[in-house]
């Protein structure tokens, strides 16, 4: 096995086989090929590898350059995708030596933080990659908004073609990065490809001329269903102006569905509103995203209320093994490596759950992600309090 990395230019040849067979329904047509070609100017930054043999493309895998919020800091993010092998290659080791090899790659350019979205959960977590929050699915019927229709909210809601609002939406979702825990988006050579595709919608509400809420949809038939991507706001006015803007949809549409986030709460968003909020996760293709730490330094600066310090060993990783003193100082956090015993014995995994807010050092041991005294319980839940991460970029 040989493990190359390629160029955009040269996905279309090596990987885009691999992609359309794992991915798509096959055979494909020949369209297909061209417009992935196309595509590949919005990969330009993109690290791609593949693992060859026999001058045979077998397996490949890929990352974007992104930025992540974690606990209001935004870190440089690896995001890993494209991840897929030729059946002949599968349980062959081909993944998994390719995913290494990219993790080391996106390391050494500076990722502090990465994310996927994985085929088998077990399988990355052999990397230290723990699990995050999938968004929800909240389906209702319009006139269950129909109290907010005789809401006198101050603002205005503007729909526009997405390749005409983009500038607004791609600038809320930049002001969400540095606000909303878990939040990422792609670099600015990704991100333009989803100005014109796909074909959507995008209602922009707006509070004095300043964007405070946006979402994408589209709409599949009269009588059918508005189907809106993720709800976007600032804060509740934006949400009621884009619910209000939805509403007025009663007698177009029968049904809303759209993406929220695990902390949302639909069944409040209206009086008499009946709703569906389904969080639904399966394998391969409907899993929840996970994500991991790769430096444990760049967490300094973290804020937290905070005031103890404890002392963690982080066991088995290559990037962030190592024991660290976790101090909360001046509403900071300071992470820094030592030499002192460790009250607290974690895998990648189990740091990385603390760190995204998703388990507290409890639930860490009973998951098997590694050993906490007694004494660091307190300390390690002060200093990472459970809080729900929303992975807004889907790759």
């Amino acid at each position: 096995m040989e493990i190359r990395q390629i160029a955009a230019t040269e996905r279309t040849d090596t990987m885009f086989p691999l992609q359309t067979y794992a991915f798509r329904p096959s055979p494909g047509a020949d369209a297909d090929r061209e417009t992935y070609a196309q595509r590949m100017q919005y990969y330009r930054t993109a690290v791609s590898l593949i693992a060859e043999e026999g001058g045979r493309t077998l397996a490949g895998v890929g990352a974007f350059p992104m930025r992540q919020n974690v606990r209001d800091v935004v870190h440089d993010m690896a995001g890993v995708a494209s991840v897929t092998t030729d059946p002949s290659a599968r349980r062959r080791g081909f993944v998994r030596a390719l995913v290494g090899r990219l993790l080391h790659e996106m390391h050494d350019r500076g990722c502090t933080v990465s994310a996927l979205y994985p085929f088998r959960p077990s399988f990355y977590g052999r990397f230290g990659f723990v699990g995050l929050p999938r968004f929800r699915t909240a389906t209702f019927a319009p006139e269950g908004l129909s109290g907010l229709l005789r809401a006198d909210l101050p603002g205005e809601v503007e729909r526009l073609a997405m390749r005409e609002g983009f500038d607004d939406f791609d600038a809320l979702t930049l002001r969400l990065l540095g606000e909303r825990h878990g939040f990422s988006v792609f670099d600015e050579v990704r991100t333009a490809e989803f100005r014109e595709s796909p074909a959507r919608w995008v209602a922009i509400a707006r509070v004095d001329g300043e964007v405070v809420g946006a979402v994408a949809y589209r709409i599949d038939d009269f009588g059918g269903d508005l189907v809106a991507d993720d709800l976007l706001v600032t804060g509740p006015l934006g949400r009621a102006l884009l619910l209000q803007f939805f509403a007025r949809h009663v007698d177009q549409v029968a049904r809303i569905v759209m993406k929220v986030g695990a902390d949302d709460v639909p069944e409040l968003w209206g009086t008499d509103l009946a709703v569906l909020t389904e969080g639904r996760v399966a394998f391969p293709n409907r899993g929840g995203p996970m994500a991991r730490l790769l430096s444990m330094e760049a967490l300094t600066g973290t804020a937290t209320s905070a005031t103890g310090a404890v002392t963690v060993e982080v066991a088995d990783d290559e990037f962030i093994g190592g024991r660290y003193r976790l101090a909360g100082e001046g509403g900071r956090l300071i992470v820094e490596q030592c030499k002192d015993e460790p009250a607290a014995t974690l895998t990648c995994s189990g740091i990385s759950a603390l760190a995204y807010g998703v388990l507290d050092p409890v639930e860490v041991v009973t998951r098997g992600f590694g050993q906490v005294d007694a004494a660091a319980i307190g300390p390690l839940t002060a200093l990472f309090p459970r809080r729900m991460p929303y992975m807004f970029a889907d790759f």
